[in-house]
C-alpha cells in the first residue's frame, strides 16, 4: 500500500495553495516529499533513502519505537491538562531535573522553543522588575512577537522595522570570525566586557537590565562555541545589574554536546543559569518544551497573582513521551555515542581543512559540528554560493545537509543521535569530491592561491535550499533585493 495520498505535484500545487508563502520549503527548485522515517534515515515516495544530517529535532532517531509505544499507551489511558493530579507530571519533573544542577528545581512545561523562551522573558521581566534583554548577534529565539524582537537572525531582515528601545545586541563570541578572535590573550574577557559595556550604556539612559538570553551553542548564528569563561562573567555583570541569565538549550541539549548533559555545562561547573528553556529533541519530535529555573525566580512569577496556565503543557501522553526520549538516551547510550561519533566525524573533517582550501575552519562539540567554507582563509570571505552547491550535491547523493550563519557559509551538521561513523564515512567522502570539484573549477588550491582564470564569474551561483540566488555574498529572492534568509530547523 502506497504511503503517498497525492502525487508529488499535487501536494506541491495544494502547498502553494493554501499554505502561506512565507512557509519556505527545503530545496523549493525540487523539493523531497517525505513519506516515512526510521533512525537516521527519511524516505520518499519512491522509497528513496536519505541520510539525515539536519534533524535535531528526532533526537533519538525518527519514529524510535520505544517513543510511539509510550505515547500510544498512554493515549489509550488518558490525556487532559495538568490542573488534574497525574504522576506522569511529576516523575518527568523529577528525571528532567536530575539532569540539571540542583538549584534550577522547577519546572513549567509548555509546547514549543518558542513558547518556553516567551515564558523565560515574563519570567526575567517579573522576577527583576526591570525591562531590559541583553541579546547576541544572529540569535533566533523563535518565531513568536517578543522573540522576533530579541532575535537579530530574523529582525535584520525588516528592512523598515525599528528595533525595539529594550532589547540590546551584544557581539556573538565567535573566535573565528567575531571581534575577538582565538589569537586574542583572553576573548572570554573582551566579550564578556562588551556586555558589561551595553549594561552601563542602558543605566546612563535610565534603563534596567532584565535579562541576557543566549543559546548555549549558537546554531542559526553558524555553530558558534562561545570560549570558556564567557558565560560565568556574563552572569556576574548581568546579575550585578539586577538581571538574570537565560540559556536557550532548545537545539543543541540533552547530550547532543556529548561530554555533558546539557550544552552550558561546556562552560564548567561552577555556571548556573537561572533560566534554561529546552524544546525540539525533548519528545522526539512530538511538540512539547520545558522552562526550568531556581525557586526564587518561580516564587516571584507567582506573586503577581495571575495564574498561570496551559492546556497542553505537561499532558500525560508529552510527559510519557518526554520520560521514554530519557530512556531511550540512557539505553542506548547515545550522549556517548555523540561524543565518539562527534570527534570521528571532527577528525575526519578536519583533515579534510588540509586538504581543501575551501574549508576555513573545524568548531563543534558532539553532534554538533560546523564547517565554515572561505574563498580566502587570510581574508575570511565567505564562500556563500559554494555551501549552497554542496548542500545541493550532497542531495543529489541523498544526504541532507544545511548551511547556516549570517553568510550563509556554515554546514551544520546535527543528525539523530543516533548517527553512525560509517554515516560520518559516508558525508565526509562525498564532501571530498565535491569540494574537490569545486576547488579545480574554481581554481583554488593550498596555500591559498587562486589562479588568475578564476572560473567563478563563469559559474551559475546556486540557489539556497528555498530558492534564494546568490550575488556578492549576499542572498537575493528571485524579483526581490531584500536579503532573505533559510529556513530554520
Amino acid at each position: 500500500m502506497s504511503l503517498e495520498r497525492f502525487e508529488k505535484k499535487k501536494t506541491l500545487d495544494l502547498r502553494k495553495k493554501h499554505i502561506g508563502p512565507s512557509c519556505k520549503i527545503f530545496f523549493s527548485h525540487d523539493p523531497i516529499k517525505i513519506v516515512q522515517a526510521k533512525g537516521q534515515y527519511m524516505y520518499d515516495e519512491k522509497e528513496q533513502s536519505y541520510l539525515d544530517c539536519i534533524n535535531n529535532v528526532a533526537h533519538v532517531g525518527h519514529c524510535h519505537p520505544d517513543v510511539v509505544k509510550a505515547g500510544a499507551q498512554q493515549m489509550e489511558l488518558l490525556n487532559t491538562n495538568s490542573r488534574f493530579l497525574h504522576d506522569n507530571l511529576v516523575v518527568y519533573a523529577q528525571r528532567l531535573q536530575a539532569t540539571l544542577p540542583e538549584k534550577l528545581s522547577v519546572c513549567y512545561f509548555v509546547n514549543s522553543g518558542s513558547e518556553a523562551n516567551d515564558l523565560a522573558l515574563r519570567l526575567a521581566w517579573q522576577y527583576s522588575g526591570h525591562k531590559d534583554i541583553i541579546t547576541l548577534e544572529n540569535a533566533y529565539h523563535g518565531h513568536v512577537s517578543s522573540l522576533i524582537d530579541i532575535s537579530p537572525y530574523k529582525f535584520h531582515q525588516l528592512s523598515d522595522a525599528e528595533q525595539n528601545q529594550f532589547v540590546h545586541v551584544a557581539p556573538s563570541p565567535d573566535v573565528y570570525r567575531g571581534k575577538y578572535r582565538a589569537d586574542h590573550p583572553d576573548p572570554a574577557t573582551a566579550y564578556a566586557d562588551e556586555v558589561k559595556d551595553i549594561i552601563n550604556k542602558v543605566h546612563k539612559k535610565g534603563g534596567k537590565i532584565a535579562a541576557f538570553i543566549a543559546e548555549s551553542l549558537q546554531s542559526c548564528g553558524g555553530q558558534v562555541i562561545p570560549p570558556v569563561g564567557y558565560f560565568q562573567q556574563v552572569a556576574e555583570h548581568v546579575r550585578k545589574a539586577g538581571g538574570v541569565f537565560i540559556a536557550d538549550e532548545v537545539q543543541v541539549g540533552f547530550g547532543r554536546v556529548g561530554t555533558h548533559f546539557w550544552a552550558f555545562q561546556l562552560q564548567g561547573e561552577d555556571f548556573v543559569p537561572d533560566i534554561v528553556t529546552m524544546g525540539k529533541p525533548i519528545g522526539n519530535g512530538h511538540p512539547m518544551s520545558c522552562v526550568v529555573t531556581t525557586r526564587e525566580v518561580a516564587e516571584a512569577f507567582m506573586s503577581t497573582g495571575m495564574e498561570y496556565f496551559n492546556t497542553f503543557g505537561g499532558n500525560p501522553v508529552s510527559c510519557a513521551i518526554g520520560l521514554a526520549v530519557l530512556d531511550v538516551i540512557v539505553k542506548e547510550d547515545l550522549q556517548g555515542n555523540a561524543l565518539r561519533v562527534g570527534r570521528y566525524l571532527t577528525n575526519l573533517l578536519e583533515k579534510q581543512k588540509e586538504k581543501h582550501p575551501l574549508v576555513g575552519d573545524i568548531r563543534g562539540c558532539g553532534l554538533f559540528v560546523g564547517v565554515e567554507l572561505v574563498r580566502d582563509r587570510s581574508k575570511l570571505t565567505p564562500a556563500t554560493a559554494e555551501a549552497q552547491e554542496v548542500i545541493y550535491k550532497l542531495k543529489q547523493q541523498h544526504i541532507l545537509l544545511s548551511a547556516d550563519g549570517p553568510h550563509r557559509n556554515v554546514l551544520k551538521f546535527k543528525p539523530p543521535m543516533c548517527f553512525t561513523t560509517d554515516d560520518a564515512d559516508l558525508v565526509v567522502e562525498k564532501m571530498d569530491h565535491i569540494l574537490t570539484e569545486l576547488e579545480e573549477a574554481l581554481g583554488l588550491k593550498l596555500p591559498n592561491t587562486v589562479n588568475p582564470e578564476n572560473e567563478c564569474s563563469k559559474r551559475k551561483l546556486p540557489t539556497d535550499e528555498n530558492g534564494h540566488q546568490y550575488h556578492s555574498g549576499l542572498v537575493q529572492s528571485r524579483g526581490s533585493s531584500q536579503q532573505t534568509k533559510p529556513l530554520t530547523t
